[in-house]
């Protein structure tokens, strides 16, 4: 990986000692090859995942990328990378190490099989950061305001954009989720979470050059500091746009949380029990207050639809048309003679339907490279982990009359799935079974993703979950009412369909993509500054 990012044609003088546009030297930084950088690079990363949820310190998340720029400059690709290398390792050691809980104690994998199945996944994101900082010094050596304001925001949103696809995909700690509640969130309708993080790199580089030409003078310095205040102040603008309207009558909602705990939900003899919990919750958000809709979390009902359907959905219909409530349920749904198992949805009132799961999660509801890794199943033992995926275009569910976007647990991760359903659906509605990571940062990190969702559609979404975090968020990604966690409760909460097409539902990541693309090959331009 690092032979390519050498410049055999530029001395250690040409990379270290480029000027700034202003033609002053390059100013405030390490000396290259300072050993300093390796101990702060890990520190720095491991502080980043402190702007995401629950700290939700979101402008470390603009602060820390300018101390990876900081260090960084100067340096040789190589050096560059490695320190790459380290702040990413900090940063998903401490924001994904929940990893590890799903695979040991509720997976049943050995202690050292997870631990190294975790790493592997921490070493892979890492990769990408080290990627970035050793083809950024490779592309664009010299300081300067095309190195720091171009460069570096189109190739760390190129970057977080393959990551979101390459090995199946896994762009959690996304930078962009970090700045939902910042004024850069404006910027979420339009460019998505990629673009969002090419916004937050650009502040970052501004910052960066910023201090690069303090040694000028202060006043040489206003012109990259206004860069750095006028970007919030547009995001924060443009957040103040209704890109959506109301659609119809408000809903009146209720979230079932039955807090079934996970090593307890696949047990025999314990369907009974699930369906009793999930069947009183049900009927406590109806005495509470008629409800139009009632969404159970993924996967509530441990056994198949068709094993269900003469007996406790047929009853279920009929409540639900005794009370006009209209019902989506988790559970999984196939056809057990040709093995073909779904993760789905079912909607069960006046339009009955169902969704299942386009998006699967690799290892935990298929395997990848089967051929490669059935040693992966040698060790981790997870119920339903060979599912079939459904197909990329399947018929909206409809629920109390309003078409809905419904996306399973790992599916809101992608936006590009979430905007499959729009903008045609009025309503989003994600289920989850977040159990799977216990009491970590996975499930409040997850629900700033369904957040950042909402945000990009300009529309309500409603999350129900097994454990927590059960939620409502509303169309500009503001957590309106929120469940406590590891309670068995309903949450209850109004909502207002809405449509409209955002910028983002139109044309999706490719404007993003494209632009990150054109900030980078106008930044590599002219390498020698």
């Amino acid at each position: 990986m690092t032979a390519p990012l050498a410049d055999p044609a530029a001395s250690p003088s040409a990379v270290s000692s480029g000027s700034t546009d202003s033609g002053a030297p390059a100013a405030g930084r390490l000396a290259a090859g300072h050993p300093l950088a390796l101990l702060l690079a890990p520190i720095a990363g491991l502080l980043l995942p402190l702007a995401f949820a629950p700290y939700r310190l979101w402008p470390l998340g603009l602060l820390l990328p300018a101390v990876l720029l900081w260090l960084i400059d100067g340096e040789r690709p190589r050096r560059a990378l490695l320190i790459g290398l380290l702040f990413g390792l900090g940063s998903y050691g401490h924001g994904i190490w929940w990893i590890y809980i799903s695979l040991h104690r509720y997976g049943g994998a050995p202690p050292a099989f997870a631990g190294l199945a975790t790493f592997l996944v921490v070493l892979l994101m890492a990769a990408y950061v080290a990627l970035f900082a050793g083809l950024l010094n490779r592309l664009a050596p010299a300081p300067g305001a095309r190195r720091w304001l171009l460069a570096a925001p189109g190739l760390w949103a190129l970057l977080e954009w393959v990551r979101s696809w390459a090995f199946t995909g896994f762009p959690w700690l996304a930078l962009g989720y970090a700045q939902v509640e910042s004024p850069l969130a404006g910027f979420a309708p339009i460019l998505g979470t990629f673009g969002l993080g090419a916004l937050v790199m650009l502040v970052a580089g501004s910052l960066r050059l910023a201090l690069a030409r303090l040694r000028s003078g202060a006043r040489a310095a206003l012109a990259p500091l206004a860069v750095a205040l006028l970007v919030p102040a547009l995001g924060f603008g443009l957040g103040r746009i209704d890109w959506s309207a109301p659609a119809g009558r408000v809903l009146a909602v209720g979230l079932a949380q039955g807090n079934i705990a996970q090593e307890m939900k696949w047990r025999p003899g314990k369907l009974e029990e699930t369906i009793a919990v999930y069947a009183g919750l049900s009927q406590r958000a109806q005495a509470q207050g008629h409800r139009d809709l009632i969404v159970w979390p993924e996967t509530a009902l441990p056994a198949f639809l068709s094993d269900l359907d003469d007996n406790f959905l047929a009853e279920l219909r009929a409540w639900a048309a005794e009370t006009g409530t209209d019902l989506l349920i988790g559970a999984p749904d196939g056809d057990r003679a040709r093995r073909d198992y779904r993760n789905a949805v079912a909607s069960i009132g006046r339009t009955p339907g169902v969704y299942a799961k386009h998006r699967l999660l690799p290892f935990g509801e298929y395997l990848p490279l089967r051929g490669l890794l059935m040693i992966f199943r040698d060790f981790v033992q997870i119920p339903m982990a060979d599912f079939t995926a459904g197909a990329a275009d399947q018929p909206l569910l409809v629920a109390a009359g309003v078409p809905v976007g419904v996306s399973i647990c790992f599916e809101s991760v992608f936006g590009s799935e979430v905007r499959r359903a729009l903008p045609a659906a009025q309503l989003l509605v994600v289920v989850s079974n977040d159990a799977w990571f216990g009491d970590s940062l996975a499930p409040h990190q997850h629900l700033q993703i369904a957040q950042m969702r909402a945000l990009e559609a300009a529309r309500p979404l409603v999350r129900a979950t097994n454990t927590g975090l059960t939620a409502i968020v509303d169309e500009r990604g503001r957590i309106t009412a929120q469940a406590p966690a590891f309670v068995e409760t309903v949450l209850d909460g109004d909502v207002q369909p809405r449509s409209g097409v955002t910028p983002y539902v139109r044309f999706g990541d490719g404007p993003a993509a494209g632009l990150a693309a054109v900030l980078l090959l106008a930044g590599a331009l002219r390498r020698r500054g």
